[in-house]
C-alpha cells in the first residue's frame, strides 16, 4: 500500500466551495479499484492549503490507472477551478509505525 499525499493551496474565499466539490468527488475515488481511501485535511496556520491523502494498492494504481481515468478528469472539473497554484503530489509508504 502506498499514499498519494497532494498538497492543495486553494484561492482565498474558495475554501468552502472547494471541501463541498472534494465532498462531491467522494465517490470517484470509491469507486476506482485500487483505492483504499481518501482524507483531506486543512492546515490550521494556512486555511487557504489543504492535504489530500488517498491510499492506494499501487503506485501504478494512482499514477496510471486513476490518473488515466475519466473518474480524474471528473475530479479535476469539480476541484480544480479552486486551485490557485498547481498541486504538489508526492508517494509514500510506510517506513515505521509506532502505535
Amino acid at each position: 500500500m502506498i499514499q498519494e499525499i497532494a498538497t492543495l493551496t486553494i484561492t482565498p474565499g474558495h475554501e468552502e466551495a472547494f471541501e463541498a466539490a472534494a465532498a462531491q468527488a467522494v465517490p470517484l475515488f470509491q469507486k476506482a479499484p485500487s483505492a483504499l481511501g481518501f482524507r483531506l485535511d486543512r492546515t490550521i496556520e494556512s486555511p487557504n492549503e489543504y492535504t489530500l491523502t488517498v491510499g492506494w494498492q499501487s503506485l501504478d494504481d494512482h499514477t496510471t490507472g486513476f490518473r488515466e481515468s475519466a473518474a480524474f478528469q471528473q475530479w479535476r472539473d469539480l476541484v480544480g477551478p479552486h486551485f490557485a497554484a498547481v498541486p504538489h503530489v508526492k508517494h509514500t509508504q510506510h517506513a515505521y509505525l509506532g502505535f
